[in-house]
């Protein structure tokens, strides 16, 4: 990979690690400023489904997290863009739709073929 790609990605990886990281702090803030007094058990049903929506999604972000780090700790290491079962590069098509991916595009359909066949 060039190396104009390589800061490309850098670049993209580490505003969406910002991004990411200023959600997280948002929702930390706005849980703390939650009134919690609601009369009607109703509200407070469709309070809490709204905050375990919320968290859900903070959790799938978390997630996210870690892997934009572990993408930018591959680019650091030269691994970036490389297909961790078969060592081939990974097209910039799919890094550009999925930067976090360490797969080719060959390999997650088989992984994804096999997990449809296993019922997981």
């Amino acid at each position: 990979m060039e190396e104009k790609d390589i800061e490309y990605f850098r670049e993209l990886l580490n505003k969406r690690l910002e991004d990411l990281l200023n959600q997280a702090e948002d929702t930390v803030s706005d849980m703390h400023d939650s009134t919690g007094n609601f009369p009607d058990p109703t509200d407070r049903a469709a309070y809490e489904a709204e905050r375990n929506f919320e968290l859900r999604i903070r959790d799938r972000e978390y997630k996210l997290i870690k892997k934009v780090k572990k993408a930018l700790e591959r680019i650091e290491d030269g691994t970036f863009g490389i297909c961790e079962k078969c060592g081939e590069d990974i097209d910039t098509k799919r890094l550009k739709a999925r930067p976090v991916t360490t797969l080719c595009i060959d390999c997650k359909t088989k992984e994804e073929a096999l997990e449809k066949a296993l019922g997981l």
